[in-house]
């Protein structure tokens, strides 16, 4: 009875370990440079996001997780949104992601569930920006995460 409970145990924490790492539900690691707010005076309504990026992967599951598997890999270039819903809560983040712009500092923001980002090279001028929903706000990471993801954003070189 005793080895039952024990390889019970052991299994519920290792089927409890995978969860926890793949409940990961980010939709952006980002390491920002600018931040450019359209228009440029008075209250925003769309704003450039630019630097490098890594974005969840839009058909992940569970199923197929492998740690960093779940995230597109590091990409320069912008990210082009609008608002989309809450505009104070969205033009907060905006500032926020200003506010670490040119730092080195890793962030994260979005839901994966909610969110699209789609990575536009330096050189595309920005058309048909995508909806910026209000989730739970930029969290700023540490960089000394051995996360994927945040680590090929850190290791990140032109």
């Amino acid at each position: 009875m005793k080895a039952f409970s024990l390889s019970f145990y052991v299994l519920v924490m290792a089927g409890a370990t995978i969860v926890m790492r793949a409940s990961d539900s980010t939709a952006v690691y980002a390491r920002i440079d600018k931040v450019v707010l359209e228009p440029a005076s008075g209250a925003s309504d769309r704003v450039q996001v630019w630097g490098v990026f890594s974005i969840a992967r839009a058909n992940w599951t569970a199923r197929s997780y492998k740690p960093g598997d779940d995230y597109q890999p590091v990409v320069r270039g912008y990210l082009y949104f609008r608002l989309a819903g809450n505009p104070e809560a969205a033009r907060r983040e905006w500032a926020d992601l200003g506010d670490v712009a040119g730092t080195g500092q890793v962030v994260s923001f979005g839901s994966r569930y909610q969110f699209v980002a789609t990575v536009r090279q330096p050189d595309v001028r920005p058309v048909n920006p995508d909806p910026y929903p209000v989730n739970f706000g930029v969290v700023k990471v540490r960089d000394t995460t051995a996360y994927p993801p945040v680590q090929d954003l850190v290791a990140f070189k032109e």
